[in-house]
């Protein structure tokens, strides 16, 4: 087993008192304070999560955004540079490889935001039909993400001199005042947890000081550093997208209801055939939420039955929500069930029924 990579503030976390955990090959925060009171702390004032394992990539050269539209699977036709977009990297089968934000620059770079474990593949990827003049490069190290989200994040970026006022998935690129200097900063109106908020890219090097300019303002709003715990807790309310668990190699955007992420008028884009196939067919499964009834906290890998007992499919990812005080899920149900919205099923939490509600995500109400 290759050993854990740490991000460019570890020394930070720690003297925060967090306990880490592995995470897409980097050693990552998993909490500080504890993960229900930094999710209430993001629901109710400001978080701030540091997300520097996710991935970074640059596309550049004459054509590269037409380029990177005829890969992904959104359509970046539909927006102009300074706006972003969440995009899906497929395989042939119409299998997620990997689910990422892309941000138009120009007609000639796009700047690319994989997840950690598999931004080499995606690289590769592109890589592989990049057409001459295009580069497709690896930055992964050279810029670190943190990400403020909550309802006093605006108040936090504008204290700081940073653009707050801004669209939905609009970025700048800006300075950020420092004792030691300023350190330029891409910043993003986008987020993982269905608050309003932002994600920071500094460069690496500049890292350490920009958080702790960040966290300082964080802590003015009443808010607190928050680890993947509560990025966890927080994405599930939202019914976001994990890949590994909602998405994967053998699992379609149109199975886990992100077939909004995919331009389905344009010619060309990895998976494209298998894809429009399934989507006249209609999938076999569909994600779900499931909204416990019963005393219990379900888990990704638990068998979804139906009331006659029948399996009818498995929790994706599963936990307890802090701002509902009870469990919750997501999993993919098989359609030739009948199953719909509003049906009660049980899950099997280690040989237990707990009963539960199908609904559909979000569990609760988005402040994007």
């Amino acid at each position: 087993m290759s050993e854990l990579l740490d991000g460019p503030i570890a020394d930070r976390h720690v003297a925060l008192g967090a306990t880490f955990a592995g995470f897409g090959g980097w050693n990552m925060p998993v909490s500080y304070a504890g993960t229900v009171a930094e999710h209430t702390a993001v629901r109710e004032a400001a978080g701030i999560f540091d997300v520097s394992h996710l991935g970074k990539a640059l596309v550049s050269g004459p054509g590269a955004a037409d380029f990177v539209n005829s890969t992904l699977t959104n359509d970046l036709a539909k927006i102009g540079p300074g706006k972003a977009q969440y995009t899906l990297c497929c395989n042939e089968s119409g299998g997620v490889i990997d689910d990422l934000i892309a941000y138009l620059v120009g007609p000639d770079e796009v700047f690319l935001v994989p997840n950690a474990a598999n931004t080499a593949t995606v690289v590769a990827a592109l890589q592989a039909v990049a057409p001459d003049g295009i580069t497709v490069t690896d930055q992964h190290p050279e810029y670190a993400v943190f990400a403020v989200q909550g309802p006093r994040a605006p108040e936090v970026l504008e204290s700081l001199g940073l653009p707050a006022d801004m669209e939905y998935m609009a970025f700048a690129d800006a300075e950020l005042t420092l004792p030691s200097g300023t350190a330029p900063v891409r910043v993003c109106r986008t987020g993982y947890t269905g608050e309003r908020g932002f994600e920071v890219l500094p460069r690496w090097a500049d890292a350490g000081p920009v958080f702790d300019a960040l966290l300082e303002k964080v802590i003015g709003v009443g808010g607190q550093p928050a680890g993947l715990g509560a990025r966890d807790t927080l994405r599930t309310e939202m019914g976001y997208a994990l890949h590994g668990h909602e998405l994967s190699t053998e699992i379609t955007p149109v199975q886990a209801r992100v077939g909004w992420a995919v331009g389905w008028d344009k010619p060309a884009f990895f998976g494209r055939d298998a894809l429009l196939a399934e989507k006249a067919a209609g999938p076999a499964r569909r994600l779900y939420g499931l909204r416990a009834t019963g005393r219990g906290i379900p888990r990704d890998g638990c068998v979804v039955n139906a009331a006659d007992g029948q399996q009818i499919g498995v929790c994706t990812s599963g936990t307890f929500s802090p701002t509902l005080k009870h469990g919750i899920a997501l999993a993919l149900l098989d359609l030739a069930s009948g199953v719909k919205k509003g049906d009660e099923v049980t899950i099997d939490v280690r040989g237990r029924a707990l009963a539960c509600e199908v609904v559909i995500p979000p569990f609760v109400e988005s402040h994007v």
